[in-house]
């Protein structure tokens, strides 16, 4: 029997330190919050629930105060979702506060006398 390799037996613990963390603040969530999404108000069942994640509000997965103020239920694909967007705040900045430029371009700007070249022909 070979020994685990350091590479292997850190990627062991660290898992084991994530899934032991989660299992912490994700079972003080479900004792705190009803267990609906707080986006699209789909409601769990012990049947489903392990489809209902736990999401931190600052995105920092250490900050885990008792009172669940990080936290809040979001189903998988409102999770996703918030993260895809976090992403794209990080990657391009918000996006928000910039206003779009008008169209300039009207294709309904002469259609009168399209209409009148028309009825000519």
């Amino acid at each position: 029997m070979t020994t685990p390799s350091k590479l292997d037996r850190v990627l062991a613990e660290a898992r084991e330190y994530r899934a032991n963390r989660e299992k912490g603040y994700r079972e003080q969530a479900l004792k705190l919050y009803p267990w609906v999404c707080g986006r699209c108000a789909r409601e769990f069942t012990h049947k489903n629930l392990s489809e209902l994640t736990v999401h931190h509000r600052d995105h920092n997965h250490d900050n885990n105060p008792s009172d669940g103020s990080n936290w809040e239920l979001l189903c998988l694909y409102c999770h996703d979702n918030e993260h895809a967007r976090f992403e794209e705040l990080v990657s391009y900045g918000d996006t928000s506060e910039t206003k779009q430029a008008p169209a300039t371009f009207n294709p309904f700007a002469d259609l009168k006398a399209m209409m009148a070249k028309k009825g000519q022909k």
